[in-house]
C-alpha cells in the first residue's frame, strides 16, 4: 500500500507489529491517533515509554510491577504459607480477579517444553529453593495449564522439592483439560483455587 507521508508508513510498520493487528487495522488506529487531540497521542506515548523503561519484575515473585517489590509481596495482609506457582503474569491477574485466593505467588516465567527449547533452567525455579529456605511456606499450590507442558512442569517442581516438608495441591479441574489458565472464567477459576486438591505424582 503507498502511504501519502513516510512518517504515516513508518507508524503503521510499527503498529501491525503487534500481534493479532494487520496493516488494515494498524493504518485505522494511526489515522484515529491523528483526528485525536495531541495531548492524547502524546500521553499514549509516554505510557507505551514508561512501559519498557520503568516497569520492574518483583525481586520476590517476578510478577510485574512498580517498585523493586510488587504490591503483593509487601501486603501484610496475605497468606505467607502458601506459595502459588503459575507460568505467567497473566495468571496472577487472572487468578487475583476472582478473590479467592489470598497468599503469595511465584511466576516461572514460563513451562518446560522440550519441543520449544525451554527447559528448567529457563524458568524462575530456583526461586522456589530460596524461598522454601528463607520463608514459612506451608503449601505449594499448582495453578499451571492443564497441558502436558503445564503437567510435566508440575512433576518436576514436585520431584525437586517433594523432600521439603511443604504440603503440594492442585487447583482443581475445575479448568478443562488444554484450556490456558488466563483464559478461564473467573468462577470457575475461583473454584479451582478454592477446591484445590493434594498434588499426587501418580496423576
Amino acid at each position: 500500500m503507498d502511504y501519502p507521508s513516510k512518517i504515516l508508513a513508518k507508524a503503521v510498520d510499527e503498529i501491525s507489529g503487534l500481534p493479532g493487528i494487520g496493516k488494515k487495522s494498524a493504518l485505522r488506529l494511526a489515522l484515529h491517533l491523528l483526528k485525536q487531540p495531541e495531548s492524547q497521542a502524546i500521553a499514549l506515548g509516554d505510557a507505551l515509554k514508561k512501559l519498557v523503561t520503568d516497569i520492574q519484575y518483583c525481586k520476590e515473585c517476578h510478577n510485574f510491577s512498580d517498585f523493586e517489590v510488587c504490591e503483593i509481596c509487601a501486603s501484610a495482609k496475605r497468606n505467607t504459607e502458601q506459595l502459588c506457582i503459575v507460568e505467567d503474569v497473566r495468571d496472577v491477574m487472572a487468578l487475583e480477579n476472582t478473590g479467592k485466593y489470598t497468599g503469595k505467588y511465584l511466576v516461572l516465567g514460563g513451562k518446560i517444553s522440550p519441543m520449544e527449547g525451554i527447559g528448567p533452567n529457563q524458568l524462575n525455579i530456583s526461586a522456589i529453593e530460596k524461598k522454601l529456605g528463607n520463608t514459612e511456606i506451608k503449601e505449594l499450590i499448582f495453578a499451571l495449564s492443564a497441558t502436558m507442558e503445564g503437567d510435566t512442569t508440575a512433576y518436576y517442581i514436585y520431584k525437586k522439592f517433594k523432600n521439603s516438608g511443604v504440603k503440594f495441591s492442585t487447583i482443581a479441574r475445575g479448568i478443562s483439560v488444554g484450556d490456558e489458565l488466563e483464559y478461564a472464567d473467573e468462577i470457575s477459576l475461583g473454584r479451582s483455587i478454592q477446591n484445590r486438591v493434594p498434588y499426587n505424582e501418580r496423576e
